[in-house]
């Protein structure tokens, strides 16, 4: 049935903080606007073929977290032999289906509930169809996995079935999407069939944040980025799309999303921040009403890298080409441009490889692929070779040890670094992952090639994310510090963490999430949260943010401890007062000081007031607890449990 937006949204009260830091528990908070506002359209007559599942929500707060028990797992099949080891499973088509259904059944079962371990997984299908009407394939996925076709475009392999995500169930009437990260969707055709009653109304991708979904191919039914087929609140906090095509897509309950150059076909209603930056089928630009923010073109886009297969059997990696003022998708309309490296010139690394033998590798020029697995770095893997590629399989992870820095990148251009996460370890790390030379001369080491940068090949992060904390205690005083130019940032998720293992104010400290020191740095997606000091500093000239999504800490313990200058906390999003050029498009800072609710921050973005410094979309959003004064500077209405989710926006300032 249609969507339609009722006449009026009943005002969600206000409630008691939560003594536990879960975004389970501060997301519900928004109650009402999430699940009439994001449930609803708002604005659009959009018809969107959703059950009647939509209707029946509870305005009232989920329970607290609660533990879930796992069933238990049948033992994992071996994976076939290929070059990337055992927890790599690569599938054939002529496979039958009910092998490859328990194959993945069997992982799922693993790693549905799996949010903090240490297991990785990546399913690969190689170039065929799978499933069929009569006997579809069902794929769910879980923590820590990924799901990849291996063909040259995503209409080269084809699911009849789904691939999905459904929410994660507390307990029988909790059943949330919000903590469903770290998984990811790529390069491939999902023809929706199969199922019954609610779950064969669409192919669903509840999940939010670190779970992209690139080179996608949807048809047959709709996509819905919310699970509504299972018992309350079905919250989702947000998420990233790229180079896809959809028909029909609801957005449900996520609170935020970007989608960036794909095709879409309509778009159900937004909840508070929703962005489109060269999508074909985007609605209009109408924010705050709806809260949509519509780019015709993205300033600068180059998509990730990923693995092949072709008729001979040979594994290679494809590397896009760079587009300027892009918009659709790179393969609707014939091949992606880009340039193929044979596997051959890949170091294919494993969890047991020391980072002496991964920076031996790199050094006699070769590329690196992370296969899935944790990896301990006691020192920095160095990449210092214009053109490098590191492509991480299975959500591989690198665990800063010794107070390393994980990573870095010299003054080279055109190295992409892809689906690759960096935890954070018992001692400080100065940063977790650092592009280029730090002003202090410490880092990575001299660069291989004459040229430090280039305008027209940047050095791309696809899919890179961070945590502090969450698997077990991290401390690092920055995460990502970026002090080259001309640096393209595609996904970035910057987590200090808010539940899980080792969290705390003096435990898994964070002083800033994201520092950007080059100039010309673009990022599309930017999602960075709980940091102790400024979230992001943006000191380069010429920067531009698609889409920024912030979360202030929780758990500064009173306002002393959270202040600086005069100012009461410190801004999710900073341009410092020398910067002349900056531009951003679609930001939310979330305020949820749970744990001192008398806490105020001043202000969610702080910036110089200059003429080349402009910000289009703001908002920001009180979760619960505590209160945001200002939107931007000393701009904006506050937010404050005196209207839990409901926003105050800025449409444009500067």
């Amino acid at each position: 049935m249609p969507l339609a937006r009722p006449a009026h949204l009943p005002r969600p009260a206000g409630a008691t903080a939560p003594n536990t830091h879960t975004k389970a528990r501060r997301r519900l908070v928004a109650g009402t606007l999430v699940l009439l506002s994001g449930l609803i359209g708002s604005g659009t007559a959009v018809a969107v073929a959703a059950p009647a599942h939509l209707q029946a929500v509870a305005a009232t707060r989920a329970p607290a977290l609660q533990t879930a028990t796992p069933a238990a797992t049948p033992a994992l099949p071996r994976a076939a032999q290929n070059p990337f080891g055992p927890n790599v499973y690569v599938f054939d088509p002529s496979m039958p289906v009910s092998h490859i259904q328990a194959t993945v059944d069997s992982i799922a079962a693993q790693q549905v509930d799996d949010e903090m371990g240490t297991n990785r997984y990546s399913l690969l299908f190689k170039p065929g169809t799978y499933g069929t009407p009569e006997e579809p394939l069902i794929v769910q996925v879980g923590y820590s996995t990924e799901v990849a076709g291996l063909g040259a475009a995503p209409t080269d392999v084809t699911i009849n079935g789904h691939v999905d995500v459904y929410n994660r169930c507390l307990a029988a009437d909790n059943c949330i999407a919000l903590n469903n990260f770290w998984r990811s969707l790529s390069n491939l055709t999902i023809n929706v069939t199969g199922l019954e009653g609610c779950r064969s109304s669409a192919n669903f991708w509840a999940a939010s944040q670190a779970s992209p979904m690139r080179r996608v191919n949807i048809t047959g039914g709709n996509l819905s980025l919310m699970d509504y087929c299972t018992a309350g609140p079905q919250y989702a906090s947000g998420g990233f799309i790229a180079d896809s095509k959809t028909g029909a897509v609801i957005n449900g309950s996520q609170q935020q999303y970007l989608v960036r150059d794909s095709s879409i076909g309509d778009w159900s209603n937004g909840v508070w921040n929703q962005v489109f930056s060269g999508v074909d089928g985007a609605p209009a630009d109408s924010f705050p009403n709806p809260p949509y923010t519509t780019l015709n073109n993205t300033p600068i886009s180059r998509e990730k890298p990923y693995l092949t297969l072709d008729a001979a059997g040979q594994y290679s990696v494809f590397v896009p080409a760079v587009r300027e003022n892009s918009s659709g998708t790179t393969w609707e309309n014939g091949p992606a441009k880009g340039r193929s490296i044979p596997l051959a010139d890949f170091y294919v690394a494993t969890p047991n490889d020391s980072v002496q033998t991964i920076n031996s590798q790199l050094a006699r020029g070769k590329n690196l692929l992370l296969t899935p697995g944790v990896y301990s770095v006691d020192h920095s893997i160095e990449v210092k070779r214009a053109g490098t590629v590191v492509l991480g399989l299975g959500m591989a992870t690198l665990t800063a040890v010794n107070g390393s820095v994980a990573l870095t990148v010299a003054d080279v251009p055109g190295v992409d670094i892809a689906a690759v996460t960096v935890d954070a370890g018992e001692v400080n790390s100065p940063a977790l992952m650092r592009i280029g030379k730090a002003g202090n001369g410490a880092g990575d080491g001299p660069a291989s090639s004459p040229v430090h940068t280039d305008p027209a090949n940047p050095t791309t992060l696809h899919d890179v994310f961070f945590r502090i904390g969450g698997p077990h205690v991290g401390k690092a005083s920055a995460s990502l510090e970026v002090n080259s130019d001309n640096v393209l940032l595609d996904h970035i998720w910057a987590w200090r963490a808010d539940h899980g293992n080792g969290v705390g104010w003096t435990t898994n400290t964070g002083r800033n999430g994201v520092i950007i020191n080059g100039d010309n740095v673009t990022a599309t997606g930017l999602f960075v949260e709980h940091y102790q000091e400024y979230n992001v500093i943006w000191n380069g000239e010429n920067g531009k943010t698609v889409f920024f999504q912030n979360e202030l800490p929780y758990d500064a313990p009173d306002q002393a401890a959270w202040q600086h200058d005069g100012i009461l906390g410190w801004a999710g999003y900073k341009v410092s007062d020398s910067v002349k050029t900056h531009e951003l498009w679609g930001g939310g800072s979330y305020v949820y000081n749970n744990v001192n609710p008398s806490i105020h921050a001043t202000r969610g973005f702080e910036v110089p007031v200059t003429p080349g410094v402009k910000l289009h979309s703001l908002l920001t959003v009180n979760l619960g607890a505590g209160t945001l004064d200002h939107v931007v500077n000393d701009t904006g209405a506050p937010v404050s449990t005196d209207a839990v989710g409901v926003p105050s926006y800025i449409a444009d300032f500067g």
